[in-house]
């Protein structure tokens, strides 16, 4: 998975914190738990503000 796969990571998020509110992650936790990911395969430092913007929203969005 790439920073530009936002629904697959929303979707892997989802699955690996269910119990979490995705609108209180803070980006620094958001960032880490994305390269933690066992398919994340990318840049670490490509994971910009603008990108985690994007994978939060698609978590909300799966989320609900």
């Amino acid at each position: 998975m790439k920073w530009t796969d936002v629904n697959d990571i929303a979707i892997e998020l989802v699955e690996a914190h269910p119990d979490i509110d995705p609108k209180t992650v803070r980006f620094v936790d958001l960032h880490n738990w994305v390269v933690a990911l066992p398919d994340f395969d990318d840049d670490h430092s490509r994971g910009g503000e603008r990108v985690l913007e994007a994978i939060q929203q698609a978590w909300i969005d799966e989320a609900e």
